[in-house]
């Protein structure tokens, strides 16, 4: 496929107004994507997980308006008036604007609220995007009830990406991959799919409680980050990378071997904030607390033999992963151990989860 396929031909149905809300998962990337081209294509590919309890809802308000000549919306986050986030739904529409070419007809009131902190690394540009994508495809559907479901969740991954990368690993679930690697049959840059192969009963049902180190605002954004690889000494043995972990991970997902998922995902975790070091300029999004937290995990996993992990976002929070079967002991390492480095002592529980839901 190709950007061609999704401009629309002319819509065949004409609505005058509706509402649409769509509750959207978050994911936590396992092979990170850090880097983009032009038109938000990655340098890399990135396979993650999907969230089931971090999530964004989004109620998209549509009212058809006589001028057409700008875009018109206005962005509520938890009931308040937002204007903040215009200039970034403004980049938005302006993106994806001949891939949805009714966005000037329609005066948009777009009601957001998210069941996690907002910019503090637990992806909420994914989800919030992911869901705005798709209540846009639901107004596409309405103008053209022939959409195929498979296509609706291409075209929503799609439009997605153009707002934040991984957004496009927002929609479905539960191991999602986007951008083209040799190793992924189906694999593309424009829109995230389905991870296609066989999984270990190992990784169903994978815990994932993250602790909330900090929850304020990163001091640098993901954006400005992905910009700082233009230049990177380390980018192209980065990108490199993460096509052979990619690969090394389809074989450990099959075999279910919980020592070497381990060993991968937490070097791609450091990996990431390695690049984010050795940029320039660089900066360190980490924080005091962060390591405390990695070095106790690494002690207790060395004391017990339990298959207890972490993983970083793009900011200080740390997301621990676990298998279930293993959830009652580790849980109460978390509560007993790690829980007094966290911002006011909190934390989410959440596990994979599956696809995005109209409500």
């Amino acid at each position: 496929m190709t950007e061609q396929d999704f401009i629309p031909e002319v819509y065949h149905s004409k609505i005058e107004n509706g509402k649409v809300t769509w509750e959207s998962p978050s994911n936590i990337a396992l092979v990170k994507y850090w880097g983009k081209k032009k038109n938000q294509i990655p340098e890399n590919p990135s396979i993650s997980f999907t969230l089931n309890e971090c999530k964004t809802i989004t109620t998209l308000n549509y009212t058809l308006k006589e001028n057409k000549t700008d875009f018109e919306f206005d962005v509520f986050l938890d009931g308040k008036k937002e204007d903040a986030f215009k200039p970034k739904i403004q980049t938005f529409f302006e993106r994806i604007e001949s891939y949805v070419p009714f966005l000037r007809d329609y005066y948009f009131k777009i009601e957001t609220s998210n069941t996690f902190p907002h910019s503090s690394g637990i992806a909420s540009s994914a989800s919030g995007m992911s869901a705005l994508a798709l209540c846009l495809m639901s107004i596409e559907k309405e103008l053209n009830p022939e959409l195929s479901d498979v296509f609706f969740n291409q075209k929503a991954s799609f439009l997605a990406r153009l707002g934040s990368g991984s957004a496009s690993r927002s929609i479905e679930g539960d191991l999602i991959v986007w951008g083209k690697t040799d190793s992924i049959t189906g694999s593309t840059d424009l829109f995230g799919i389905k991870y296609p192969y066989k999984v270990h009963e190992n990784f169903k049902e994978y815990q994932d409680t993250i602790l909330l180190v900090d929850k304020g605002e990163k001091q640098v954004s993901s954006t400005v980050g992905h910009n700082l690889m233009h230049n990177h000494p380390f980018a192209k043995n980065r990108f490199d990378q993460a096509h052979e972990n990619l690969e090394t991970l389809k074989t450990i997902l099959e075999s279910g071997d919980l020592n070497q998922f381990i060993a991968l995902i937490e070097s791609e975790a450091l990996t990431l904030h390695a690049m984010m070091m050795t940029s320039m300029p660089y900066f360190i999004l980490m924080k005091p607390n962060t390591l405390e937290i990695i070095n106790k995990i690494w002690s207790f996993r060395k004391d017990t033999g339990l298959h207890i992990s972490f993983t970083l976002d793009a900011g200080a929070n740390v997301h621990v992963l676990y298998p279930k079967k293993e959830a009652k002991v580790i849980l109460e390492f978390i509560k007993n151990e790690l829980v007094a480095y966290c911002q006011n002592e909190q934390y989410i529980c959440d596990r994979i989860g599956f696809d995005a839901k109209q409500l």
